[in-house]
């Protein structure tokens, strides 16, 4: 069955790249970013190394984890009786909390912020942007996601669905789509979209460190993280320092252990507390 899904998860997030990537081209939000070619082959390249490092170092691993929890009857969702279709929903829900909080772990504890910024050095958004993961935070991710498996006890179907959702919401939202604003609005109550999640990516920090739903923009809500604020239009995505090595492989992979950028996520609580009214 594992195999089965993880399949499937592997044509829909195919399928999902070439949808997105078809519908930047037909209604875009802005100025295609330059360089696209290379920004692709770049981005695919990441995606690559990303697939090789998950599947050698995680993915087996990670299978004989899930299938020991559900062996021995761990979490949340098995405690409560949770079956059928509202365990599934519901732990679709609860997973994406637990990934809304890691999100945002990410921009508040230096360390992870180091492999994190990665993702944020882009200096330009669309569908790729979404591959664009330090493979360092994929393996910590893996880390703490065996943590959620073990708190919550999803079933395995609930567990790839949710990791289905989360790579089909990831293209959408950092796709460069110019949705109608009515419709953005309809369905920005419900799901993250990418005028939400483009202000996550802003260089001006007051944008840039909220907005870290996932799925649902409900926790942003909840937890006083959003923002929806119209950023000037001088506003560029990524990050202020080295912005010329964006897609310098060496340099991405070196990220983690370069000095650029680190205050960030130290000083984003103190600019938070005085910016409180965004």
């Amino acid at each position: 069955m594992f195999l089965d899904l993880d399949s499937g998860k592997l044509y829909v997030f195919l399928g999902g790249l070439i949808l997105f990537g078809l519908i930047e081209l037909w209604i875009p939000s802005r100025r295609r970013p330059p360089q696209r070619l290379q920004r692709y082959c770049f981005h695919a390249a990441v995606a690559a190394l990303n697939t090789v490092v998950i599947r050698i170092l995680v993915f087996v691993p990670f299978l004989l984890w899930a299938v020991h929890v559900d062996e021995q009857g761990w979490g949340v969702a098995r405690w409560l009786g949770l079956h059928g279709w509202f365990e599934i929903l519901a732990s679709i829900v609860a997973l994406d909390a637990f990934d809304y909080a890691w999100h945002r772990a990410n921009h508040r504890i230096r360390f992870l912020w180091r492999f994190h910024k990665a993702h944020h050095a882009d200096t330009g958004m669309d569908v790729s942007t979404a591959l664009r993961f330090h493979p360092g935070e994929l393996l910590l991710s893996g880390l703490v996601k065996a943590g959620w498996i073990a708190v919550w006890g999803p079933t395995a179907v609930a567990w790839f669905l949710f990791e289905l959702l989360v790579s089909l919401c990831a293209q959408f939202h950092h796709a460069n789509i110019a949705l109608p604003s009515k419709l953005d609005s309809v369905l920005g109550r419900v799901l993250v979209t990418p005028r939400y999640h483009g202000l996550h990516h802003l260089t001006e920090r007051r944008f840039g460190d909220r907005n870290f739903a996932t799925i649902f923009p409900w926790w942003d809500a909840l937890f006083g993280t959003a923002v929806k604020s119209v950023p000037g239009d001088d506003a560029k995505f990524g990050l202020p320092e080295d912005r010329g090595l964006a897609l310098a492989p060496l340099e991405w992979i070196l990220e983690p252990f370069r000095s650029r950028n680190l205050d960030l996520a130290s000083s984003t609580s103190r600019q938070q507390s005085g910016e409180s009214g965004v």
